[in-house]
């Protein structure tokens, strides 16, 4: 079952934080019982993949200001049928800012459901966001069509950007990995 990969994952992080056992137990449900939740127009919401990207030196975050909601997140992007979502986190990353990405850790450094509202055909649904930590090759990025803007972002200044709970969320973990490992 191409969906076994994602759910395994997801059983790994349930134990790494129990504390997000409501949002796991949700995201594992959506999975399991939307065989088409990799599709772009599966309604019901859908698998994206991000990327928590940092610079070489790991001091910075590439966020992008997003065209289509006006905001400063994280990379990332649609699945569009792709099970692997390492795999879409990293394809969206480079297709975003130009840059060379590679995998930090293979296990989910977040996930996080949040609402798309409606825009044109699109009705409003759901992302069920998995997200891994990645660092570029370099700093010199180039700006996609999908952003407004991109901004190397000092890690401990996010706020000066986003006040998004899952992103100061990800800082968190990805202070602890740091301090960890």
């Amino acid at each position: 079952m191409h969906r076994t990969p994602l759910l395994e994952q997801l059983a790994v992080y349930a134990d790494a934080y129990p504390a997000e056992a409501a949002t796991v137990e949700r995201f594992r449900d959506f999975v399991s019982s939307h065989a088409d939740c990799f599709q772009r127009n599966c309604w019901h919401g859908h698998v994206t993949g991000s990327a928590w990207l940092v610079n070489p030196a790991r001091t910075h975050l590439l966020l992008t200001h997003h065209r289509k909601l006006n905001m400063w997140l994280q990379l990332g992007g649609h699945s569009d049928g792709d099970a692997d979502t390492r795999a879409v986190a990293r394809r969206e990353a480079e297709e975003e800012s130009g840059l060379q990405v590679r995998l930090l850790r293979p296990q989910i450094l977040d996930i996080d459901i949040h609402a798309i509202p409606a825009r044109k055909q699109d009705p409003a649904h759901h992302h069920f966001d998995v997200r891994y930590a990645m660092a570029a090759a370099s700093e010199d990025f180039v700006v996609s069509s999908e952003s407004m803007s991109l901004a190397w972002v000092e890690i401990r200044q996010l706020e000066q950007y986003t006040t998004e709970t899952s992103i100061l969320r990800m800082r968190e973990k990805w202070r602890l990995e740091m301090t960890s490992g």
